[in-house]
């Protein structure tokens, strides 16, 4: 189909019509003009949104669904209906699915479930064989079925070896390999941050040195193999800072945090609301605010939402026994728009794409039509009525917002809330 989108304001560094209001001319997936003023023909649907902006297409790189094995939290198919209506043209998508995605067969299984999707999905292949931590997986048969990246998801790699093993073989083929910051036997049996507020609570506590041990461990090992590593939902102050230090050496290596990291902190947990159990846990405002300037300063690389749909059999119970995880996808922008502004929202939504090989379309005439619609103002409250994942476990709901999501055109195709 053909688009008209009329006055958009376009959020783009690259284009030479960064910041300016448009008409946006898409024929058969190409942007076919960028004018002032367009007058469409009878062939073209037009849209005209309010205060509409568009941006190049955003990219999540920590998105779980369920598909397969555990259809009743989220399929491929209303997945990523919910991150189009979310803004999202891309997800990277976790192997935690049952049989775990750890050979070339299964990639593809995902990458055919996502056809004639609007959405671009793009799978993360295990590190190791079922995410048992012992062997590693097909990592080159799975990167020529279509895996973007390697890694265990929410699992540390335990052994310093096996990761010493899979950064220098996978520099091979240029692979990309993903560890979870966090040393187990320092973890151990926690389920929070530890702090004052674990005490108070009298829950099990997860202390920050468990996930800055690990990255040091790491990054120690990757200045050592080279090759290319990601460490994904980072927490701490102290992580930020082993993460800049190493950046400044020259190792290349890249990182992310989460939206709720970004804005939640452990003082949510005194109404024991499972919704805000997740891994890493939910730190001090110390944290918190490391973690924002790490963003400003681009020692954090990417934003993700980490969204992880959990059943009501799961959260529903005591806090000890109920699974970690929170969905995010429908509240990212808007959450990220109220802290950071639109601009290096933007920036943050589509900086992954190039540290995952995915490619970043510019958003000028003759170039592919790969983009998100917003609108940047009008400041609100996320609520319930706004989650559109199958599962509800959302521990962002009643937080401020700020403008909303329009939808998406990619893959010539336009999906609108």
């Amino acid at each position: 189909m053909n688009f008209l989108l009329k006055a958009a304001t376009i959020i783009d560094p690259a284009s030479p019509f960064h910041n300016k209001t448009v008409d946006i001319l898409i024929e058969n997936g190409i942007i076919a003009d960028i004018n002032a003023a367009i007058k469409a023909s009878g062939t073209v649907e037009e849209i005209a949104l309010n205060n509409l902006h568009v941006s190049q297409g955003w990219f999540d790189s920590s998105v779980c669904f369920g598909e397969p094995g555990y259809e009743e939290r989220e399929t491929i198919d209303n997945g990523l209906q919910v991150a189009a209506k979310s803004g999202f043209t891309a997800i990277g998508l976790h192997p935690n699915t049952f049989p775990v995605i750890d050979n070339s067969a299964s990639i593809s299984f995902l990458k055919g479930k996502a056809q004639n999707h609007a959405v671009s999905l793009y799978p993360f292949g295990a590190l190791t064989t079922q995410s048992a931590g012992k062997d590693m997986a097909e990592l080159f048969d799975m990167q020529q079925a279509g895996a973007i990246a390697f890694g265990d998801y929410k699992k540390a790699i335990q052994n310093p070896n096996l990761l010493k093993i899979a950064l220098l073989y996978a520099q091979n083929f240029d692979g990309l390999v993903m560890s979870f910051p966090q040393e187990n036997n320092i973890a151990g049996k926690g389920m929070v941050n530890e702090e004052e507020q674990s005490t108070l609570l009298g829950l099990k506590g997860i202390p920050a040195l468990a996930e800055e041990l690990q990255i040091a461990r790491d990054l120690f090992l990757l200045e050592y193999t080279g090759g290319k590593l990601h460490i994904p939902t980072i927490s701490t102050a102290k992580s930020v800072e082993l993460i800049r230090e190493a950046k400044a050496k020259g190792l290349h290596i890249s990182c992310s945090t989460t939206v709720h990291h970004l804005v939640l902190t452990d003082k949510e947990l005194d109404t024991f609301d499972t919704n805000y159990k997740v891994l890493p846990p939910l730190r001090i405002q110390k944290d918190v605010d490391a973690l924002i300037k790490g963003v400003e300063d681009g020692t954090i690389d990417m934003v993700t939402s980490d969204h992880r749909p959990m059943d009501i059999e799961h959260k529903k119970v005591e806090f000890d026994n109920a699974k970690y995880g929170t969905i995010g996808l429908e509240s990212a922008f808007g959450i990220l728009n109220h802290l950071l502004g639109i601009e290096k929202t933007v920036d943050m939504l589509t900086n992954g794409k190039s540290i995952f090989g995915i490619k970043n379309t510019i958003i000028d005439k003759g170039n592919k039509a790969d983009l998100s619609l917003f609108n940047s103002k009008n400041d609100a409250i996320f609520t319930e009525k706004q989650i559109l994942s199958t599962s509800k476990n959302c521990a962002l709901v009643g937080k401020n917002i700020l403008g909303e999501t329009y939808g998406i055109i990619a893959n010539g195709k336009m999906i609108l809330k």
